[in-house]
């Protein structure tokens, strides 16, 4: 294990050159960022997926409730043992031939069963309530954490200048608010790592799980490295856009349609600009261009931009529905909603008559933080159908 790990570890891959891991133990004159620190994240997660529960259970529902947020789901099927059966053992969309023969088993006709499989499949979806809880935890979440990272930015010389985020690199001293910073974000997204398999189950699940992936690969590496500068940039750029996203959400499921639409538009507007425009110009322009001509060129950094590019790679293709969302808004006089993360996998279209033709919109970004997503972004179905 220790050869390993050494190898893992290879001071050439993940340093510039003429520099070793010994330069950069922490002294009691200066302290860098330690490999052993991250430990701390896994306690942490936990303690925070904790801290969300006791949220949602005495601040979020309460809030829900008192803001008249419907509390019921879907309407339930009635009760049948051989649909049952079927429908947890073998299939939840029987094709043709097996409705017609649970059809003659049960007397009923073909339109009846498929209607008590869609309503099962709707049984499985969660209720608003639910959902609004989740969001009034990642808003207030992303919202503080945005908040913090803003405080803790404009006092440093490198959100002004970039190129300030390789000076002296890598004997950067760790600031005590940077370390708590990257530690938070770092617990977060370990949290939602692992909460993902029980949240709602939306149709980017893969694509999200590899956003987090991808997420937490880079604050780690990024702080093991001690790119932790760039690091707190690209963090708090991905933080803007999902606080303004899930305020969306909550707008929606209040039937505040108004608001919801403004809200929707506005993190449109504040997504597509610093992700399309603010972080290639900025991050990507000093990590690939600038690092370079600071230090040369070092394996890590390769590795680093690679994980860098991916991120703007889902950039795009959220930023394509959420376009596509907006020209559908803008032909049609009627904003669709989000198709990247609000859109159960379970969910089908309920015998209801829609009630609303407005925007809703779900992201989870989080980009290195991002976000989100923050969090797929868009289809053509309304608010209502989806709820």
């Amino acid at each position: 294990m220790a050869g390993i790990l050494a190898w893992f570890w290879n001071e050439r891959f993940w340093l510039p050159h003429n520099v070793t891991w010994a330069d950069l133990q922490s002294t009691e004159e200066s302290s860098f960022p330690q490999a052993e620190d991250l430990y701390l994240a896994f306690p942490l997660a936990f303690c925070i997926f904790m801290i969300r529960l006791l949220f949602e259970r005495f601040i979020a529902k309460p809030c829900a409730l008192g803001l008249k947020v419907q509390a019921n789901g879907p309407q339930k099927a009635q009760p049948n043992a051989i649909l049952e059966k079927v429908f947890t053992a073998i299939t939840k969309h029987p094709d043709e031939k097996r409705l017609e023969g649970l059809s003659k088993q049960l007397d009923w006709d073909v339109s009846s069963i498929q209607r008590w499989f869609r309503q099962r499949r709707n049984q499985e979806k969660p209720s608003t309530l639910t959902k609004f809880c989740e969001s009034m935890w990642r808003f207030t979440f992303y919202l503080y954490i945005f908040t913090y990272g803003v405080r803790f930015l404009k006092k440093t010389p490198w959100l002004w200048n970039t190129r300030q985020c390789w000076n002296g690199y890598p004997y950067q001293p760790l600031m005590p608010d940077l370390h708590y910073y990257y530690i938070a974000e770092l617990s977060f997204y370990w949290s939602l790592m692992f909460s993902q398999f029980i949240d709602i189950k939306r149709k980017d699940f893969g694509i999200m799980f590899t956003h987090h992936i991808v997420t937490v690969t880079l604050i780690t590496f990024s702080y093991v490295t001690n790119l932790t500068r760039v690091g707190t940039l690209t963090l708090c750029l991905h933080d803007a856009a999902d606080v303004v996203l899930e305020a969306a959400k909550m707008a929606n499921y209040c039937k505040c349609q108004k608001l919801s639409d403004l809200l929707f538009l506005t993190f449109a507007i504040v997504f597509i600009v610093s992700r399309l425009g603010i972080f290639p110009l900025w991050i990507l322009n000093t990590t690939l261009f600038e690092l370079y001509e600071a230090l040369g060129n070092f394996p890590a950094l390769w590795v680093f931009n690679v994980l860098l590019v991916v991120l703007q790679i889902l950039h795009c293709f959220w930023s394509y529905l959420i376009i596509k969302a907006a020209y559908k808004a803008i032909s049609k006089g009627k904003v669709t909603k989000d198709d990247r993360s609000d859109i159960e996998s379970s969910s089908d279209e309920e015998e209801t008559v829609p009630r609303s033709k407005t925007l809703h919109s779900t992201v989870t970004t989080n980009g290195t933080g991002g976000a989100n997503g923050t969090n797929g972004y868009l289809t053509g179905s309304t608010c209502s159908e989806e709820h």
